[in-house]
């Protein structure tokens, strides 16, 4: 097909309205969906005190003792249903609760036993909250029985469930690049 010189700036004209349109509907939805977040968060939220950093620091303690418990489903039992896993052993995103068990099942024949070198703790509501930094998990080889550290970055994102519990809703672990 071919246009006529008259055609193109009619063309032009439309697909800068088009443009200009969608871009204030894009603008227009994403102010509504952060508006709704933001009140959905303060109005779902339970009345009573905000969580201190303290407390988180201390739910990586609670899981920690479950590693040391060697139960994969104890461990597992600390992540929501829908929780994603990015472990650091292993090459699989794990997504759902028999994923998270399959993975804790390998991981704890290392006997692991981890312990926070840097933590940067973000409270973003009465519900959620972000623990990130580094950790280290002095490790058994259970066919050797060698001790080794393997030094990690680490993200958990918990949730505060209705029953005043909190549960791991994403786990990111990566060993250190450097090394």
């Amino acid at each position: 097909m071919n246009r006529r010189p008259a055609d193109r700036p009619a063309a032009a004209s439309i697909r800068k309205r088009v443009a200009v349109v969608t871009g204030v509907a894009v603008l227009a939805a994403g102010t509504f969906a952060a508006g709704a977040g933001v009140a959905g968060a303060e109005s779902g939220s339970k009345p009573g005190r905000t969580v201190t950093k303290a407390q988180v620091l201390g739910l990586f303690d609670q899981w920690n003792a479950a590693l040391q418990t060697g139960d994969a489903k104890k461990v597992a039992d600390l992540y929501a249903k829908d929780a994603v896993l990015l472990p650091t052993v292993s090459n699989n995103v794990r997504t759902d609760r028999a994923e998270i068990v399959d993975y804790f099942e390998h991981f704890l024949k290392n006997k692991p036993h981890g312990k926070k070198i840097e933590s940067v703790v973000n409270i973003l509501d009465r519900n959620t909250v972000i623990d990130t930094g580094v950790y280290e998990f002095a490790l058994t080889d259970p066919k050797s029985g060698e001790k080794s550290d393997v030094k990690a970055r680490y993200t958990y994102a918990y949730e505060k469930q209705p029953n005043g519990t909190w549960l791991i809703v994403n786990h990111h672990s990566s060993k250190m690049p450097e090394g």
